[in-house]
């Protein structure tokens, strides 16, 4: 499938060499900054553009990976773009007749123009120096045009894909974030406790692997551990204590009741 990616970030840089490797050809990438649209666009052999003006209305698909407060406006322009070259294209799946997709958990498919549009949702923390193997991630699939289509694409790249609808695809994406983005802040703040102590990080490595791999095999309420469930005050106010960081201390508190609310006995 001819694919213009728009956007160059880190999940269009992994998502489109995921495509690439499986047949699509990858027509173009475009960027607001040049040095991201040339950087994927030389990793994926393409042309690229800065100028919404240029890009090609030669695809099959139109594939956005941008903000969320980016994505309507954007695909709006590129939408009127493509259709206002597509004076002689009647008939064919390129330029107004193309599949217009996102790749956002949290956005509706009806933001994009174009009658036959879709969403395909790769659930994955993407950074563009780690290198990811894209059949374990798992990939959800939204459209009322081209779910078959769809489905199938994202087959050639996943071992996991579903059909999801918009609004579940916006609870994953939720609990994603808990999961993912809350958790690597508190590593980042406890690397700051260690190194303020001159303590590397790679102390917790072992003990993050662990907490990681037991929720493989039980709930995680049943893999929790720590002062929280056992209630010890004790230890709670040793390191309240210890923070000078007020935030730091409204978060550990925050936690700390949260677990334990969540998993204390039953008092009748």
């Amino acid at each position: 499938m001819k694919t213009v990616l728009i956007g160059a970030g880190n999940v269009a840089t992994h998502l489109g060499e995921a495509l690439q490797k499986a047949g699509c050809e990858i027509l173009q990438v475009w960027s607001r900054t040049r040095s991201s649209a040339e950087t994927l666009a030389d990793r994926l052999g393409c042309a690229w553009t800065t100028d919404v003006e240029e890009v090609s209305s030669d695809a099959e698909m139109y594939l956005f990976s941008v903000s969320d407060a980016m994505l309507e406006a954007l695909s709006r322009q590129v939408f009127d773009v493509i259709t206002a070259s597509d004076v002689e294209r009647q008939g064919k799946e390129t330029g107004a007749h193309a599949l217009f997709v996102h790749t956002a958990g949290s956005m509706s498919q009806d933001v994009l123009p174009a009658e036959r549009r879709g969403v395909m949702y790769p659930l994955q923390t993407f950074s563009r120096k780690r290198s990811v193997d894209f059949t374990e991630i798992p990939i959800f699939i939204e459209s009322r045009t081209d779910e078959e289509q769809l489905m199938m694409l994202a087959e050639l790249i996943s071992n996991r894909v579903w059909a999801l609808d918009e609004v579940n695809r916006r609870y994953i994406h939720l609990a994603a974030v808990f999961a993912c983005n809350f958790t690597n802040h508190l590593y980042d703040l406890a690397a700051r406790l260690l190194s303020e102590r001159g303590i590397p990080f790679s102390a917790l490595w072992p003990l993050i692997d662990e907490t990681a791999r037991k929720v493989h095999d039980m709930q995680p309420s049943e893999a929790q551990t720590g002062p929280a469930v056992r209630h010890d005050m004790n230890v709670i106010g040793k390191h309240l204590d210890m923070l000078s960081d007020e935030k730091m201390k409204e978060i550990y508190t925050l936690l700390t009741e949260s677990i334990y609310d969540r998993l204390r006995p039953d008092e009748d």
